[in-house]
């Protein structure tokens, strides 16, 4: 999710957005999956952004299938956490890893919150931003590999999990409160627009899921995956603090690198133990 997109048609005013008017808003900004925005206002935001871990539970089940299908075929967990981690970036045309290197660039340039959202906009990626993702590539491969080696249904929840926090993080970073950057692009658009009761209500509904997901695997399974997600959301808010204090506010940029590190973070506590 990033600042780069093509304008949709205006919508007409209201206050309130239809459950499908969130949820096209939802698909259109943050996958490539076909799904005509209808409305572009801040109600529709508000439904799309308390939405977006559906979002993530469609790409995690795409991500998953060729996976496992790779893994039972006897393609081994290496090769099987690859093409899962690649399946996200392509669903989104990179966008959200192009929101990490910037955002990475935006954090590392020591310049004036001015100067450095004037880096994040340009389209070349400096060095911290080629870092960022080779780390962040490296991780969650290793780290899904990992997953993968304990059987293909393993791998495949860790992948739906990570997709899903890494959305979530996106609902709980467009809560009320938190500022907008720039006055225009996608960060201002959703900067704000979820209440705070609605995101708490996200939160805790995934966790509870991610929990009863894994529990036929056990009870320290069930307590490792509810683990994840809040570790997940933990590594993302504490970046979307430094954002907010570095930046003045939120960007499209910093949201697609709180998806990613959300994602990564939720993998690496899934492969530990």
């Amino acid at each position: 999710m990033t600042d780069s997109f093509d304008d949709p048609p205006p919508a007409p005013p209201s206050e309130r957005a239809s459950f499908p008017d969130g949820l096209r808003f939802a698909f259109g900004t943050l996958t490539v999956l076909p799904a005509r925005i209808t409305r572009w206002d801040r109600p529709a935001a508000r439904s799309g952004m308390a939405c977006a871990p559906l979002v993530g539970l469609v790409v995690g089940l795409l991500a998953a299938v060729p996976g496992s299908l790779l893994l039972l075929l006897g393609g081994g967990p290496l090769l099987a956490a690859a093409v899962t981690v690649a399946v996200p970036a392509a669903l989104t045309r990179g966008l959200h890893l192009d929101g990490l290197a910037d955002t990475a660039d935006g954090l590392g340039s020591a310049k004036p919150a001015e100067d450095a959202l004037r880096i994040m906009k340009q389209s070349d990626i400096g060095p911290f931003g080629v870092i960022s993702l080779l780390i962040v590539f490296l991780v969650q491969v290793a780290a899904l590999a990992n997953v993968y080696a304990d059987g293909w249904a393993r791998g495949a929840l860790a992948a739906v999990l990570a997709a899903v926090t890494a959305r979530l993080a996106m609902t709980l970073a467009s809560r009320e409160g938190v500022p907008a950057a720039r006055p225009e692009g996608l960060g201002a658009a959703v900067a704000g627009v979820v209440p705070h009761g609605a995101a708490t209500a996200a939160a805790a509904a995934v966790t509870a899921a991610a929990a009863l997901a894994a529990l036929p695997q056990g009870l320290p399974a069930a307590l490792q995956h509810a683990a994840a997600v809040g570790a997940g959301l933990l590594a993302a808010d504490l970046l979307l603090r430094r954002c907010v204090r570095r930046f003045g506010g939120v960007t499209g940029d910093v949201f697609g690198a709180l998806c990613e590190v959300a994602a990564t973070t939720a993998l690496v506590t899934l492969s530990l133990g």
